[in-house]
């Protein structure tokens, strides 16, 4: 357990961060699932809709430094790949 108010303050704080972050990540992994299924439904004219709309969820939880630039820009280069197959 800590034993200063300073890192009684500072676990308090982690918890609270942990919380949003986990909150942010789920988000992502929701928006992913939601193109997957949007493509899977095999209408591309949906599915870039949900796409571009998940992009933008992406771009910005890599801005805040949630997940790397890099996993972003994995992700966006998979799905993108994955809905010009579609034609």
């Amino acid at each position: 357990m800590a034993n200063t108010a300073q890192a009684r303050k500072r676990a308090r704080q982690a918890v609270k961060l942990n919380a949003h972050n986990s909150s942010q990540r789920s988000t992502l992994r929701t928006a992913i699932k939601s193109i997957r299924k949007a493509i899977s439904t095999g209408d591309k004219a949906a599915a870039t809709l949900v796409y571009q709309s998940s992009i933008s969820i992406i771009d910005r939880i890599a801005d805040k430094k949630i997940i790397h630039k890099n996993k972003a820009a994995r992700h966006k280069s998979r799905l993108s790949a994955a809905l010009k197959a579609l034609a």
